[in-house]
């Protein structure tokens, strides 16, 4: 965890709760964490869902790995130190669209299983699903849209997932989605359907029970 360098600092809560926003949004914040290999269809789904969610009139956001390194992060690599900075600090900014009432995805490899136990922890109690996407790594390597295995295996790029940096599976997920034979609307579907038995979209919160 990097070292707080700040001094003489107040967590200043807001004067607006998180249930209040929700109740007047009508819908309920998350952060749903699709991680996998390189490749395997994180963006693409997750972009699928965030655009069938716009269009019901929720209020959802990507927070994708490429576009994060672009500003925020885009001082780290891709050495494990850098990759656990990458993570924590998109925990952090993941809890707070949650704290917003806004369905957050992020679509990010977060190879490690200890560094996504901590974005759990960091999110909002019970408002944590971890969507595995389960493509298989030669599947994976044969899309390869952004080249980038080909280059790893030429050694042009170090610590690539899947080639020369280890990729830890989740355990038990709250979703697993299995890509081959599903189309991206397919597998956005199953995070959709997913999202409204846990009663954080609309309409399906009274049925749900659910408190969390």
């Amino acid at each position: 965890m990097a070292e707080r360098k700040a001094t003489n600092i107040k967590w200043q809560d807001s004067q607006v709760k998180r249930d209040e926003r929700e109740k007047i949004l009508g819908q309920r914040g998350c952060v749903a964490w699709l991680t996998g290999l390189p490749g395997s269809g994180k963006t693409t789904i997750a972009q699928h869902v965030e655009q069938k969610l716009i269009h019901r009139g929720v209020a959802c956001y990507v927070l994708d790995g490429d576009n994060v390194r672009h500003g925020l992060n885009e001082d780290l690599g891709f050495s494990q130190e850098d990759r656990q900075e990458n993570i924590r600090r998109i925990s952090e900014v993941a809890k707070l669209f949650a704290d917003a009432a806004v369905v957050t995805l992020t679509a990010f490899i977060s190879p490690y299983r200890d560094d996504r136990f901590k974005a759990r922890k960091i999110a909002p109690e019970g408002r944590f699903f971890e969507v595995f996407v389960d493509t298989p790594l030669d599947e994976c390597k044969k899309r390869d849209p952004k080249g980038h295995y080909k280059k790893a295996e030429e050694g042009i790029i170090k610590n690539f997932t899947g080639v020369n940096a280890p990729y830890e599976p989740p355990d038990i997920p709250e979703l697993r989605i299995t890509t081959m034979g599903s189309t991206p609307e397919e597998s956005a579907d199953q995070v959709i359907a997913f999202l409204e038995e846990q009663g954080i979209l609309p309409g399906a919160a009274a049925s749900s029970g659910s408190t969390a």
